[in-house]
Protein backbone atom coordinates (compact mmCIF):
# COMPACT_ATOMS: atom_id res chain seq x y z
CA UNK A 1 0.00 0.00 0.00
CA UNK A 2 2.53 2.36 1.04
CA UNK A 3 4.87 1.51 -1.38
CA UNK A 4 2.50 2.27 -3.83
CA UNK A 5 1.76 5.58 -2.61
CA UNK A 6 5.83 6.34 -1.95
CA UNK A 7 6.39 5.97 -6.30
CA UNK A 8 3.79 8.29 -6.64
CA UNK A 9 4.76 10.72 -4.53
CA UNK A 10 8.32 10.35 -5.99
CA UNK A 11 6.47 10.59 -9.00
CA UNK A 12 4.77 14.30 -8.19
CA UNK A 13 6.30 17.02 -10.24
CA UNK A 14 9.39 18.46 -8.43
CA UNK A 15 12.52 19.22 -9.42
CA UNK A 16 11.38 17.32 -13.07
CA UNK A 17 9.07 20.47 -13.00
CA UNK A 18 11.90 23.13 -13.35
CA UNK A 19 13.44 21.10 -16.20
CA UNK A 20 10.55 21.84 -18.11
CA UNK A 21 10.57 26.04 -16.97
CA UNK A 22 12.47 28.36 -18.76
CA UNK A 23 16.08 27.67 -16.76
CA UNK A 24 16.86 25.83 -13.75
CA UNK A 25 17.77 28.49 -12.65
CA UNK A 26 15.02 30.89 -12.42
CA UNK A 27 12.80 27.89 -10.71
CA UNK A 28 14.96 27.49 -8.37
CA UNK A 29 14.31 31.37 -7.63
CA UNK A 30 11.12 31.28 -7.67
CA UNK A 31 10.79 28.31 -5.00
CA UNK A 32 12.60 30.73 -2.29
CA UNK A 33 10.17 33.15 -2.84
CA UNK A 34 6.17 33.34 -1.36
CA UNK A 35 5.08 30.88 -3.42
CA UNK A 36 7.28 28.35 -0.85
CA UNK A 37 4.63 29.08 1.24
CA UNK A 38 2.00 26.60 -0.20
CA UNK A 39 1.12 29.56 -3.24
CA UNK A 40 -2.07 29.99 -1.36
CA UNK A 41 -4.04 32.21 -3.39
CA UNK A 42 -5.99 31.78 -6.16
CA UNK A 43 -7.54 28.74 -5.13
CA UNK A 44 -10.77 27.76 -3.74
CA UNK A 45 -9.81 26.17 -0.73
CA UNK A 46 -6.44 27.48 0.97
CA UNK A 47 -4.42 25.14 3.03
CA UNK A 48 -3.31 25.22 6.49
CA UNK A 49 0.68 26.98 6.60
CA UNK A 50 3.91 25.14 5.67
CA UNK A 51 4.83 24.94 9.88
CA UNK A 52 1.62 23.85 11.02
CA UNK A 53 1.54 21.05 8.05
CA UNK A 54 5.25 20.40 9.16
CA UNK A 55 4.45 19.75 12.71
CA UNK A 56 1.11 17.62 12.26
CA UNK A 57 3.60 15.59 9.23
CA UNK A 58 6.79 13.49 9.21
CA UNK A 59 7.62 15.58 5.94
CA UNK A 60 9.82 18.47 5.52
CA UNK A 61 8.84 21.87 4.79
CA UNK A 62 10.66 21.47 1.42
CA UNK A 63 8.96 18.24 0.99
CA UNK A 64 5.70 19.52 1.40
CA UNK A 65 6.28 22.69 -1.10
CA UNK A 66 6.66 19.42 -3.55
CA UNK A 67 4.01 17.65 -2.64
CA UNK A 68 1.50 20.39 -2.94
CA UNK A 69 2.77 21.58 -6.36
CA UNK A 70 1.66 18.37 -7.36
CA UNK A 71 -1.61 18.40 -5.74
CA UNK A 72 -1.96 21.82 -7.10
CA UNK A 73 -1.63 20.66 -10.33
CA UNK A 74 -3.69 17.98 -10.80
CA UNK A 75 -6.12 20.14 -8.96
CA UNK A 76 -6.46 23.56 -8.99
CA UNK A 77 -9.52 24.07 -6.95
CA UNK A 78 -7.01 23.45 -3.91
CA UNK A 79 -9.32 20.55 -3.73
CA UNK A 80 -10.33 17.08 -5.19
CA UNK A 81 -13.57 15.23 -5.86
CA UNK A 82 -14.58 11.93 -5.71
CA UNK A 83 -14.41 11.50 -9.51
CA UNK A 84 -11.32 13.05 -9.94
CA UNK A 85 -10.01 10.90 -7.66
CA UNK A 86 -11.11 8.06 -9.38
CA UNK A 87 -10.00 9.07 -12.69
CA UNK A 88 -6.30 10.20 -11.66
CA UNK A 89 -6.32 6.32 -9.75
CA UNK A 90 -7.59 4.40 -12.42
CA UNK A 91 -4.00 5.01 -14.66
CA UNK A 92 -2.15 3.26 -12.26
CA UNK A 93 -4.69 0.09 -13.04
CA UNK A 94 -5.50 0.41 -16.69
CA UNK A 95 -6.24 -3.58 -17.10
CA UNK A 96 -8.82 -3.61 -14.59
CA UNK A 97 -11.74 -1.75 -12.88
CA UNK A 98 -10.58 0.68 -10.53
CA UNK A 99 -13.46 2.34 -9.21
CA UNK A 100 -14.59 0.58 -5.92
CA UNK A 101 -11.42 0.48 -4.38
CA UNK A 102 -10.66 3.90 -5.51
CA UNK A 103 -14.12 4.78 -4.32
CA UNK A 104 -12.93 3.14 -0.53
CA UNK A 105 -10.02 4.51 -0.39
CA UNK A 106 -11.24 8.12 -1.42
CA UNK A 107 -13.53 7.83 1.66
CA UNK A 108 -10.41 6.75 3.68
CA UNK A 109 -8.27 10.36 2.96
CA UNK A 110 -11.67 12.26 3.31
CA UNK A 111 -12.08 12.13 6.99
CA UNK A 112 -14.17 15.04 7.17
CA UNK A 113 -16.69 13.23 5.26
CA UNK A 114 -17.90 15.95 2.99
CA UNK A 115 -17.22 14.83 -0.37
CA UNK A 116 -13.72 15.93 -1.37
CA UNK A 117 -10.56 15.82 0.03
CA UNK A 118 -8.29 19.16 1.12
CA UNK A 119 -4.55 19.18 0.88
CA UNK A 120 -4.14 18.73 4.56
CA UNK A 121 -6.72 15.81 4.51
CA UNK A 122 -4.22 14.13 1.55
CA UNK A 123 -1.04 14.98 3.09
CA UNK A 124 -2.12 13.54 6.65
CA UNK A 125 -2.87 10.13 5.33
CA UNK A 126 0.49 10.00 3.45
CA UNK A 127 2.49 11.03 6.09
CA UNK A 128 0.86 8.27 7.82
CA UNK A 129 1.01 5.47 5.06
CA UNK A 130 4.98 6.64 4.12
CA UNK A 131 6.25 7.40 7.43
CA UNK A 132 3.88 6.53 10.16
CA UNK A 133 4.54 3.47 12.61
CA UNK A 134 3.73 -0.06 11.93
CA UNK A 135 0.74 0.51 14.63
CA UNK A 136 -0.34 3.98 12.89
CA UNK A 137 -0.53 2.20 9.55
CA UNK A 138 -2.29 -0.42 10.24
CA UNK A 139 -4.84 1.59 12.19
CA UNK A 140 -5.04 3.77 9.08
CA UNK A 141 -6.01 0.46 7.31
CA UNK A 142 -8.61 -0.36 9.86
CA UNK A 143 -10.33 1.75 8.84
CA UNK A 144 -10.26 1.36 5.03
CA UNK A 145 -11.89 -1.92 5.21
CA UNK A 146 -14.39 -0.56 8.04
CA UNK A 147 -16.69 0.81 5.51
CA UNK A 148 -19.33 1.74 7.72
CA UNK A 149 -17.21 3.38 9.97
CA UNK A 150 -18.31 1.15 13.25
CA UNK A 151 -15.77 0.71 14.87
CA UNK A 152 -15.70 -3.49 13.40
CA UNK A 153 -14.64 -5.19 10.10
CA UNK A 154 -17.28 -7.67 9.24
CA UNK A 155 -17.48 -10.43 6.63
CA UNK A 156 -19.59 -8.33 4.38
CA UNK A 157 -16.87 -5.26 4.52
CA UNK A 158 -14.24 -7.34 4.16
CA UNK A 159 -15.14 -9.31 1.33
CA UNK A 160 -16.04 -6.35 -0.47
CA UNK A 161 -12.73 -4.43 0.15
CA UNK A 162 -10.95 -7.98 -1.51
CA UNK A 163 -13.20 -8.36 -4.45
CA UNK A 164 -12.44 -4.78 -5.23
CA UNK A 165 -8.51 -5.55 -5.11
CA UNK A 166 -8.91 -8.28 -7.74
CA UNK A 167 -11.46 -5.95 -10.08
CA UNK A 168 -9.01 -3.47 -9.63
CA UNK A 169 -5.83 -5.62 -10.61
CA UNK A 170 -8.19 -7.21 -13.70
CA UNK A 171 -5.85 -9.90 -15.67
CA UNK A 172 -2.86 -9.50 -13.78
CA UNK A 173 -4.64 -10.81 -10.56
CA UNK A 174 -2.86 -14.07 -9.16
CA UNK A 175 -4.16 -16.74 -8.52
CA UNK A 176 -6.75 -16.08 -11.69
CA UNK A 177 -9.86 -14.48 -9.57
CA UNK A 178 -12.92 -17.75 -9.08
CA UNK A 179 -16.42 -17.03 -7.64
CA UNK A 180 -14.90 -17.85 -4.11
CA UNK A 181 -11.47 -16.96 -3.97
CA UNK A 182 -12.23 -13.57 -2.14
CA UNK A 183 -14.54 -15.69 0.92
CA UNK A 184 -11.37 -17.91 0.85
CA UNK A 185 -9.21 -14.56 1.70
CA UNK A 186 -11.73 -13.35 4.11
CA UNK A 187 -12.44 -16.99 5.81
CA UNK A 188 -8.42 -17.09 6.08
CA UNK A 189 -8.36 -13.76 8.06
CA UNK A 190 -11.30 -14.36 9.97
CA UNK A 191 -9.67 -17.52 11.41
CA UNK A 192 -6.52 -15.72 12.53
CA UNK A 193 -7.98 -12.58 13.59
CA UNK A 194 -11.74 -13.14 15.17
CA UNK A 195 -10.26 -14.68 18.44
CA UNK A 196 -13.72 -14.54 20.26
CA UNK A 197 -15.87 -15.56 17.45
CA UNK A 198 -18.02 -12.90 17.41
CA UNK A 199 -17.94 -12.09 13.43
CA UNK A 200 -16.54 -9.10 13.27
CA UNK A 201 -13.24 -8.03 13.93
CA UNK A 202 -12.05 -5.22 15.98
CA UNK A 203 -8.88 -2.82 15.98
CA UNK A 204 -6.96 -4.47 18.49
CA UNK A 205 -7.45 -8.04 17.13
CA UNK A 206 -6.99 -6.71 13.64
CA UNK A 207 -3.20 -5.04 15.11
CA UNK A 208 -2.86 -8.17 17.02
CA UNK A 209 -3.26 -10.45 14.63
CA UNK A 210 -1.05 -8.76 12.21
CA UNK A 211 2.04 -8.12 14.42
CA UNK A 212 1.33 -11.64 16.06
CA UNK A 213 1.67 -13.95 12.87
CA UNK A 214 4.28 -12.75 9.99
CA UNK A 215 1.76 -14.41 7.70
CA UNK A 216 -0.69 -12.75 8.41
CA UNK A 217 1.60 -9.52 8.10
CA UNK A 218 2.90 -10.45 4.85
CA UNK A 219 -0.81 -10.58 3.48
CA UNK A 220 -2.34 -7.64 4.67
CA UNK A 221 0.65 -5.83 2.80
CA UNK A 222 -0.14 -7.86 -0.38
CA UNK A 223 -3.46 -5.94 -0.44
CA UNK A 224 -2.18 -2.93 0.60
CA UNK A 225 0.53 -2.58 -2.22
CA UNK A 226 -2.38 -1.59 -4.28
CA UNK A 227 -3.25 1.22 -1.92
Amino acid sequence: MWELLQDCWKSIPGEAGCENAKSVQSCHQGKDKIDDELEMTMVCHRPEGLEQLEAQTNFTKRELQILYRGFKNECPSGVVNEETFKHIYAQFFPHGDASTYAHYLFNAFDTTNNGSIKFEEFVMGLSTLLRGTMREKLEWTFHLYDINNDGYINREEMTEIVRAIYDMMGKYTYPALKGDVPKQHVDAFFQKMDKNKAGVVTLEEFIVACQEDEMMMRSMQLFENVM
